[in-house]
Order: C-alpha cells, then structure tokens, then sequence
C-alpha cells in the first residue's frame, strides 16, 4: 500500500465517524422540535426562542474540542500517552467549570434573555421554563466537547459516535416519555435532553477513566494544565467569535431585506450547514493528524496531510457544488412549495454552488491550522477577514435590493469574499513554515 493509501485510509477512518458523531448534534434538536410541535404553536415557537440562546451559547463553547484535540494529538505524536490523556483531562476540568459557571449564570439571566426577544407572554413563560432546566445541561454539553476532542487527539472518532447514537436515541425516549407520559409538556423536552446529556458524560467517564488507568495518567485538576486550556481555548474561543459575528451580521442585513428575503436566506444557509458537516469531518480528521505528525516532529508527512486535505476539500466542495446547481430550481420547492419563493432563491444558490470549491479547501485548512495548534492566527486573522465582508454588508443595507437580487448578493458577500479572505489568510500562513512550529 503506498503512502498516499495509506493517508487515505486515516483520513477515512477519523472522517467518517466523525461526520455520524456530527451528525447526531442537530438530531437532538428535530426531535426536540418534534414532539414539542405536538404540544401547540406556543411552546414550538418558546422552543425556537430558548433553542436560539441555548445553540449561541453552545456553539461559542465548541472551541473546548477544537482546543483539545491538537494538544492531545502532538503528546501521541511524540509518544507521550500518559500526558496525551492527561492533557485531554485538563480540558475536561476546564470545560466543568466554564460549564458550572455559565449554568449558574444563565439560570439567574433566564428571565431578563428571554425578554429581550420581546416575546408575547404565553411564549416566554414556556421559553423561560425550557431555558431554564436546559441550563443545567450546559456543564455536560461541555464536558461531552472537551472528551470529544481527547479521543479525537487519540485517533479515536469511533467511540464518540457511539456515545452521540447512544445519547441521541436516550434523548429521544425521555423526550417522550417526560413530555406525554409523565405530562411535564416542554418542561419534559427540556429535562429529558438535560438527563440524556449527562448520561453521555457518565459513558465519557468510564472512557476516559479506562484510558487514565491505562496509560498511568492522573485524573486530578492542575493548575499548569487548566491554565495551558485556556490559553489555547481562549484564542480558539476569538476565532470562533469571529465566525459567530459574520453570521449573525449575514442574519441581521438579511432582516433588513425583508421576510421572505430572510426566509429564503435560511433556506440558502441551511444547504450551506448539511454541505458543512462533511466538510467538518474532513477538519477533524485534519486536526488529528496533523497534530499527531507535528508531535512527532514528521513534518514531512503533516505538509503531506495538507496537500491532500486540500485536493480533498476542493474535490468535495466541487461534488457538491454540482448537486447544489442541479438542485437549485427546486429546492426552494421542497422546503416551502412557495414557486415564487424557489425562484427567488435560485441566484443564490447557484453562489453557493459555484463557491463550493473554496469553501471546501477553507474547512480544510482551518482544520490544518487548529490541528497546528495555531489558534492564536486564528483568531488574529478571524477579526481581519471580516475588514473587507463587513463593508459589503453596508453597502446591501443601504442599497436595499429586493428579492432575487438582495439575496444573490448577500450570496456574493458572504460565500465569495468573507470566503475569499479567510482563504487568503488561511493560504498565506500554510505557505511558510511557521505554522509547523507552534508550542504544543
């Protein structure tokens, strides 16, 4: 087998279960969304408010795995598994106490959140009572990250995939059960997934525990350790911020647009987000084994991960481009059977579609980068690349283009040059070296 078949294999191996694990995420929420929509308009629509919060939260934590898995990586790299695990376990720490932290907070904060979205009172009393037990679940959801990212650092994306199936089919049976047996409404939803997400922590427990006992490494807090997680989780958290501001100022000119303007770029993102899960699982895998070659001092091989992972990301991204343009005329057909909302969305999607190329090698690359340990750039250049995509979001505002053409152009703004600058950024650091030296 040559050396390319073999790099291959490892990407296969880490990507596609990673891509099930990833996949099991948004399977929380539809079924949420399910069998909350059999309760009535008022708590589907207080669900859609609290899962607005709980999902801004959650996603600006993500950085708790992105942070993790190169850390781990390199010790495994370099033949240190004892301070592989001990590493990953010094996130797990971090993450108990960021989550401990933003439970207590959110839980006192849940009145005053919900009001701010101006709700009528039926809504944001259930979206308070859901907000509120769901809060307690934030410290699980945090530690499920932070273990995810120490198996990933291990080369391991298949127990995690098996911990997310497991989760997700807990979560779908206490769901129902808490919500029509024992008659508790969104009430049941919101405790039901709380309790799912714990038992996920207790199988990450006896996981990790194995692997301490195994590999001889402490499982105690260390004030180096916590302190080393969040340096590099705080340069992940900004990059991830950076990420997070681009969308929601996407969100906010759409609005601005108009609803069905706003519709249909929901529409357009939501092609964009199925798309961006197999692309995610090609970053993990990026991250993996890019971190385990530079710890291992194999440059060599981790330049060779680059250079497939970019053939890899553009291949896909073109697959999918060609889906996306075939689809385009009647996408918007099967999401909302509107024809004139389909065709309004068409321009845009066939953006998306032309763009996909790039967004693949921009995925890609970022998992490079983070696999690196390269989260200070990162974040550095996250704030830079919204420089030329934050003006083009002005000039859409004040021109106020209707309809095809408002949505073709936020299309044009956010999928070529938001795009077009984090590849640039992204492509300037892997052309040197620097990035193959980070400090573990």
């Amino acid at each position: 087998m040559t050396r390319a078949d073999t790099l291959s294999r490892d990407i296969l191996r880490l990507a596609v279960p990673a891509l099930g694990a990833l996949v099991a995420e948004p399977l929380f929420l539809i079924v949420d969304a399910a069998l909350v929509g059999h309760l009535g308009v008022v708590p589907l629509a207080a669900l859609g408010l609290a899962s607005a919060v709980l999902q801004t939260i959650v996603g600006l934590m993500v950085f708790l795995a992105y942070s993790t898995t190169p850390s781990v990586a390199r010790r495994v790299g370099a033949g240190d598994p004892s301070g592989a695990v001990r590493a990953g376990i010094d996130g797990m720490w971090l993450a108990l106490g960021l989550g401990l932290a933003l439970a207590i907070a959110g839980f006192l904060a849940t009145p005053f959140v919900v009001g701010l979205f101006g709700a009528g009172p039926d809504v944001a009393r259930d979206a308070e009572t859901y907000l509120a037990i769901s809060m307690w679940g934030l410290p699980a959801m945090l530690l499920v990250f932070a273990a995810t990212g120490l198996l990933r650092g291990m080369q391991d994306t298949v127990t995690p995939l098996w911990i997310a199936g497991t989760g997700f089919g807990l979560n779908a049976l206490l769901n129902l059960a808490f919500i029509y047996g024992l008659g508790w409404g969104i009430a049941g939803s919101a405790a039901g997934t709380v309790v799912a997400q714990w038992g996920m922590v207790a199988a990450y427990a006896i996981v990790v525990g194995r692997l301490a006992r195994r590999h001889a490494a402490s499982v105690g807090p260390r004030a180096a350790g916590l302190g080393g997680s969040a340096r590099s989780g705080g340069w992940m958290f900004l990059r991830t911020v950076s990420l997070r501001a681009a969308l929601l100022a996407t969100v906010a000119v759409a609005t601005t647009l108009g609803a069905p303007e706003l519709a249909g770029w929901q529409i357009v993102f939501t092609i964009f987000s199925t798309a961006a899960f197999a692309l995610d699982a090609l970053s993990i895998a990026a991250q993996a084994l890019v971190g385990k070659s530079i710890g291992a001092a194999d440059l060599e091989t981790a330049r060779h991960v680059l250079r497939r992972m970019i053939a890899w990301g553009a291949w896909f991204g073109a697959i999918v481009g060609v889906v996306v343009g075939g689809l385009s005329g009647v996408i918007g057909l099967l999401f909302t059977g509107d024809a004139a909302l389909a065709a309004m969305i068409q321009p845009a999607l066939l953006v998306l579609a032309v763009a996909q190329p790039l967004c693949g090698v921009v995925f890609v690359l970022d998992g490079v980068l983070i696999g690196a340990n390269d989260g200070r750039y990162l974040a550095i250049t996250g704030g830079l690349n919204l420089v030329p995509f934050v003006p083009c979001l002005l000039v859409l505002a004040l021109l106020h283009p209707a309809g095809a053409a408002g949505l073709a152009g936020l299309s044009v703004a956010f999928f070529g040059v938001y795009m077009l600058a984090r590849i640039a950024t992204l492509g300037w650091r892997i052309r040197g070296s620097a990035w193959l030296h980070r400090p573990a």
